[in-house]
């Protein structure tokens, strides 16, 4: 029985098979296609690679970057869901322009347990909230019109204090940024 004739992996021609399994036309095709086969196959390892990198850097994360990252997204979050309003304007003055953040009306330090609680924070210019310490007064009156006084004296009532662990970090991070997600489209 004669072989049938075969595509070379690397060169494409047709070629007759002299042994069994022969994938290439001739010596030279069989080193290219060596290299090629060692090239996916050091990628693959660098992939590899990056991907354990990343899960170490992942695990060795402290609590503290955990909770810095969580209120990072949640930041971006009220920032984006404030803009998203006809007329996004900074909460305790009214302003439009400048570098935007988002305020909290019980600061984190004084009430961390409200720390991502959205209706603690909301959109407020630089100038309120860092060079004014918040703009509180200005901040109360026009929360008080935004969420109603229920709202406002629950926010600013007693609260259980509150540990956020690692994981409940890494949920809430996670979903503050799907919400962002969402919000962009």
């Amino acid at each position: 029985m004669k072989p049938k004739a075969k595509k070379c992996a690397v060169c494409k021609t047709s070629f007759i098979p002299t042994k069994p399994l022969q994938q290439v036309c001739d010596f030279g095709c069989a080193i290219e296609l060596s290299l090629q086969k060692r090239v996916k196959l050091d990628a693959q390892k660098a992939k590899q690679e990056r991907l354990r990198h990343r899960q170490a850097i992942i695990k060795a994360k402290s609590r503290g970057q955990w909770l810095k990252e969580a209120q990072a997204a949640f930041n971006a979050y009220i920032r984006r869901r404030d803009n998203l309003k006809p007329e996004p304007r900074c909460i305790s003055c009214g302003a439009q322009t400048g570098k935007q953040n988002a305020g909290h009306y019980r600061s984190v330090g004084s009430a961390p347990e409200l720390r991502f609680e959205p209706l603690n924070c909301h959109l407020q210019c630089e100038r309120c909230n860092s060079h004014l310490s918040g703009n509180l007064i200005m901040y109360r009156k026009n929360l008080l019109e935004l969420i109603g006084e229920s709202a406002l004296n629950w926010l600013e009532g007693k609260h259980e204090p509150r540990k956020y662990t690692i994981e409940q970090l890494k949920v809430l991070k996670a979903e503050y940024q799907a919400k962002l997600k969402a919000n962009k489209s």
